[in-house]
Order: structure tokens, then C-alpha cells, then sequence
């Protein structure tokens, strides 16, 4: 999959239609992100297991594509996962397994590698969700109806603008190079050519790029635009249908944490807290 069809096709499922799609763009930003507080602060792989469970089932509600959620779960997976592979080695605790060089696994160890990789999984299937239900505009509304700085917002509004038109010239470029048949990774031309093309394609990005900025500039000065400018806000009220999602949310939190801390607590290593 590469970036231009990635970053399409993540736009496209934010278009879909579903009762988690329709949900007012705050009120799945804030439920997210405290779902993932939540799994920050919990102790327990049970736990995890039960938010990812409610993750999924909110990923089929939504009518998201499991296959490609799992494949960008995946694809995030390595950036948090080589600092856990770490953890059985260096936590203190009883050694499980010995082996060369004096490297040794201890429970400890491995039981917090554990708990870290289930909240890293939980952590990635909610910004993967948030991704798939909620075009980049809208978080960028909801993160300035929720207070964010008018600065920050308008930086935050233009980057994502332009992201979508550096791809757009990008896939023009690939496109005009795949119709003069040249393919970066065919090892019977000269790799010193193919590098070199390969720079001359950045270099063209980035001066269409500097181009397009200023073509863009001053279409928006021409049109009274400054730093004083305020951007318009959707004045869309929260209904009935966010006030069940929360609620629903809430009341499986509080159900959870009863559960983890009267009864889980008795079901061996997954319920056991860890430390």
C-alpha cells in the first residue's frame, strides 16, 4: 500500500456512513483519548483485553475494514514495540530463561512487556479508529471547538491542506514517470540512475511545493487573509445519539474497573496486577 494510496483510501473510509461516523467530531476525540488514559493508568491485562474487545466492536460498527485497521495496527506496532521487546531483560524479578552473554528473562520482566504491549495495542486500535471515522478537518475542528489555541489551530488547519496537495503532486509525478516506464526498483538499470532520478524527484517536489505555497499565499492575502483571520466553526450541537455513546462508554469504564478490582484480581496472571 503505498502513501498516496494510503492516505486516499484513509480518507475514504472517513466518508463512510455509520451511527460512529454521524457522532459529533469532539465527542469521539474525548472518548478516545480517554480510553486510552484509561489504559495508560490500568494495571492489568484483562483489562486491556475487554477495551480492545469494545474497540473492535466499535470498528465493526463503524463499518471500517478490519483487514486494513489490523494492517495499520501493524504497520505502527514496531515504533513502541522494540523498546518492550527490551523489558524482560532489564526488570529484576525471578529468571524464567538464561542464555549467552548473561542476557536473562524474569517474570517481572516479561509480564511488564506484556502489559505494555496490550496498552500499546489498545492505545494504536483507538488513534487507528479516531483515523477512520473522522476526516483530518474534523479532528482539527474539534480540537479548536475544545479550546485549542487560534494559532496552533491555523497551522494545524493549512498543514493538513497541504499534506493532501503534496500527495496529489506526488501522484501526478509517479504517474508521469510509470507512463515513461521507469521503475525505482528494477535491478537491470544502473542503481547510480535510479538514485539519481529518485533525487531529482525530490528536488521537483519540493519547488512545486515552494510554488504551490506561494500561489496559495497569495490567493488568501488577495483575499483579506492575516493573522487576525477567524476561522469558521461548525456550531453543530451534541444530541442524543453522542449522549448514548458516552454513556455506553462510561458505564462499561466503571463496570470494567469494579470487575478489576474485585474479581479479576482472583483470575491468576491476566487479572493480577502487575507493577
Amino acid at each position: 500500500m503505498s502513501g498516496v494510496g494510503s492516505v486516499l483510501e484513509l480518507e475514504n473510509e472517513t466518508n463512510k456512513k455509520s451511527p460512529i461516523h454521524l457522532l459529533d467530531g469532539r465527542i469521539k476525540l474525548i472518548i478516545l483519548i480517554f480510553i486510552i488514559v484509561y489504559a495508560v493508568f490500568s494495571t492489568q491485562i484483562l483489562v486491556m483485553m475487554v477495551l480492545e474487545i469494545y474497540l473492535l466492536m466499535l470498528v465493526y460498527i463503524s463499518n471500517v475494514s478490519f483487514k486494513t485497521s489490523i494492517k495499520r495496527i501493524l504497520l505502527l506496532l514496531p515504533f513502541g514495540g522494540v523498546i518492550i521487546l527490551l523489558q524482560p531483560f532489564i526488570h529484576p524479578g525471578n529468571v524464567i530463561w538464561a542464555g549467552a552473554f548473561g542476557l536473562q528473562i524474569t517474570d517481572a520482566g516479561f509480564m511488564w512487556a506484556a502489559l505494555l504491549m496490550s496498552r500499546l495495542i489498545v492505545a494504536l486500535t483507538s488513534i487507528v479508529l479516531l483515523s477512520s471515522i473522522s476526516p483530518m478537518q474534523e479532528v482539527v475542528e474539534s480540537f479548536r471547538r475544545l479550546g485549542m489555541p487560534r494559532e496552533f489551530a491555523m497551522i494545524f488547519s493549512l498543514m493538513i491542506r497541504f499534506l493532501f496537495m503534496f500527495f496529489d503532486e506526488l501522484n501526478r509525478i509517479r504517474h508521469a514517470q510509470k507512463t515513461r516506464c521507469f521503475d525505482a526498483f528494477n535491478k537491470q538499470i544502473s542503481y547510480k540512475w535510479r538514485i539519481k532520478q529518485l533525487g531529482y524527484t525530490v528536488a521537483m517536489m519540493f519547488l512545486r511545493a515552494y510554488e504551490k505555497g506561494e500561489t496559495i499565499y497569495m490567493s488568501m492575502a488577495s483575499r483579506g487573509f492575516s493573522d487576525e483571520s477567524r476561522l469558521y466553526q461548525n456550531q453543530r450541537k451534541v444530541g442524543s445519539s453522542e449522549y448514548i455513546f458516552i454513556s455506553t462508554t462510561l458505564i462499561m469504564v466503571v463496570c470494567l474497573q469494579i470487575l478489576a478490582i474485585f474479581i479479576f484480581n482472583n483470575l491468576g496472571i491476566v487479572g493480577m496486577y502487575i507493577k
